[in-house]
């Protein structure tokens, strides 16, 4: 007869085992040389990668922004930082969608932080976070612009995916935005949103029961020559404001899809009619 020893019960007094959590780090810089943006800096560690597609004929370069971890969950912690160095011109956006999943109690933490040179224009375009249910997510975008620097920004996000019928109840989001121009304060916000996110997001102070929402930053030499193509644009989808040096668009909208619609003239509007990044075609 073989006789199976009984099995150990966990000690609940003993200190819980911490999760494997993803954490991932890249750098990119980019300068001109003989006449054209070049690289200067590439790194990248953990589940932070850049890719560096060749350019179309006359367009300037993109860098995508790819998580191997296929999504964000409670714990996690990435950082970005791009230096655009004087008169080059850039895109940096995103492969996909980010996902952002539930958490066990801690908040996943994204830090992205921007450096553009006297004369240089970026594009700050990543698609959009999703939130599922009882994801959390802090996220922050420090910008330092030099001189005469142009940048275009956006950070969107979907409440849960309404084509698959999920709804958003429990979460939080915290996103932060500090933009300076030769180290002077030109833009701040703190957006937090926590708790029953549904009940919150149907008041008419809010989304009025829409699913997502974006926030766009043009930040330029008299931003007020585009304020009245921009709100042509984006209808009653939303709002623009411009006042000293920037143009702030809010967009809301009932699904990600009907967001996407808005999204895309827009932010080829600000581009100057440039296309949007060939990862945005859906």
């Amino acid at each position: 007869m073989i006789v199976f020893p009984a099995p150990r019960l966990a000690d609940p007094s003993a200190t819980p085992l911490r999760l494997q959590r993803a954490e991932g780090n890249a750098r990119l810089a980019l300068h001109r040389r003989h006449g054209e943006t070049r690289l200067k800096t590439l790194y990248q560690e953990g589940c932070v990668k850049i890719r560096l597609p060749r350019p179309l004929p006359g367009l300037p370069p993109e860098a995508i922004l790819i998580n191997t971890a296929g999504g964000l969950a409670g714990g996690d912690r990435i950082a970005t930082e791009i230096d655009i160095a004087g008169t080059t011109a850039a895109t940096i956006t995103t492969q996909a969608c980010e996902r952002v999943y539930r958490s066990t109690g801690e908040a996943a933490t994204v830090t992205n932080r921007l450096t553009v040179g006297a004369g240089a224009r970026l594009a700050w375009l990543p698609q959009e976070t999703i939130l599922f249910d009882g994801g959390r997510l802090s996220r922050r975008l420090e910008v330092d612009l030099e001189g005469d620097a142009e940048l275009v920004a956006m950070e969107a996000v979907l409440f849960g995916r309404t084509a698959m019928g999920e709804i958003l109840s429990h979460g939080a989001l915290q996103d932060r935005w500090r933009v300076r121009r030769d180290g002077r304060l030109l833009f701040a916000e703190d957006f937090r949103i926590s708790g029953e996110i549904a009940a919150q997001l149907s008041r008419s102070a809010l989304l009025a029961g829409g699913s997502s929402m974006a926030t766009v930053l043009y930040a330029a030499q008299e931003p007020e020559r585009l304020l009245n193509a921009v709100r042509g644009v984006i209808g009653d989808a939303g709002g623009a404001s411009a006042w000293n040096g920037k143009l702030l668009i809010r967009l809301a909208a009932a699904s990600g899809l009907a967001l996407r619609q808005r999204l895309e003239p827009l932010l080829s509007l600000l581009l100057g009619g440039r296309p949007l990044p060939k990862v945005w075609q859906l």
